[in-house]
């Protein structure tokens, strides 16, 4: 597994990571032993960054709970990214962030699920954050009292990014990126660049649909890609997208090589600090951290790019 260099920080990490979004529940239903498996098996292979969030599973918090129970004993060799910001919000019970300590208690709480006595990262899950005071200030607090590293936020936008970062103040940012989503390459991870944040993309591999294993008439029965069935809101975007991953098959076998192949185009941007796949069982998990063994070459970017373009 290559290892990256985490912005200003200066950390190393594993260039692929593992999303624990996936092991929640959310995705489809996932046994308490195979939840442990998928997080060991992705440490056994290489992986050294685990990123969740207080909203992550059904109920919320259990891909943070699941998570701290697998790196027992394990814990002080990896790092663990949680992310404040959409506690209730999928159940219509969210708890607005209004002050410090609303932050401060999301945090110890997390430490609690995370089984854990600090948490290297924490982001902001607001990615449309209008005015980002009381993620900034409640961040700080949990720094002051030892049991926070680093900070910084989860956003597509730029401006968002550009005001967390207003004072220098932000080390790490999440961004979707990925072959199928390349919004990022313009004016984002440039921006990174300059100001030496830590990036970590999720959405690598588009929600699975980079696995090259879903045809136009996939039906999905988790909730988040419910939107993608037939009659769904965004089942014509998903059409379109699909269609532009059948051509990639003609370059890439689908299945594990058109993974690694997705997952290696992130890693290989030079912005780029670590990628964050999700996995729902041992057997992905493994299968994802093999793509961080190379970066693609200049000849192998351009083709991918070529193969999915509009």
């Amino acid at each position: 597994m290559l290892t990256k260099r985490f912005g200003k920080l200066g950390w190393e990490v594993s260039a692929v990571g593992l999303g624990a979004w996936n092991i929640g529940n959310q995705w489809g239903e996932v046994d308490e032993a195979t939840a442990w498996n998928t997080v060991r098996a992705a440490y056994e292979a290489g992986m050294t960054l685990f990123d969740v969030a207080e909203s992550y599973g059904i109920p919320n918090g259990l891909s943070e709970s699941r998570v701290g129970l697998a790196l027992g004993g394990i814990r002080h060799k990896v790092l663990l990214v949680s992310k404040i910001g959409n506690w209730g919000v999928r159940s219509g019970s969210e708890i607005p962030k209004t002050g410090v300590d609303s932050i401060r208690i999301s945090g110890h709480a997390i430490l609690g699920r995370l089984r854990t006595d600090w948490v290297d990262v924490i982001l902001c899950h607001k990615g449309d954050l209008a005015d980002p005071t009381v993620y900034l200030e409640g961040f700080e607090a949990l720094k002051d009292e030892g049991c926070l590293r680093a900070y910084g936020i989860s956003t597509n936008d730029l401006e968002v990014l550009k005001r967390f970062n207003r004072e220098g103040t932000c080390s790490v940012v999440q961004v979707d990126y990925s072959l199928l989503n390349r919004a990022a390459e313009n004016e984002f991870l440039p921006y990174c660049q300059e100001h030496d944040i830590a990036v970590m993309i999720r959405g690598p591999l588009a929600k699975g649909l980079l696995s090259g294993r879903y045809g136009d008439d996939a039906v999905f029965g988790d909730s988040v890609r419910a939107s993608w069935n037939p009659g769904g809101a965004e089942q014509e975007q998903f059409k379109a997208r699909a269609a532009r991953v059948r051509r990639l098959s003609e370059l890439v076998a689908p299945g594990e090589e058109m993974v690694q192949a997705a997952i290696r185009y992130t890693l290989s941007h030079e912005a780029v600090s670590v990628s964050i796949p999700g996995a729902k069982s041992a057997a992905q998990a493994r299968t994802n951290a093999g793509a961080g063994d190379r970066q693609l070459t200049g000849e192998e970017l351009t083709s991918l790019r070529e193969a999915v373009a509009d």
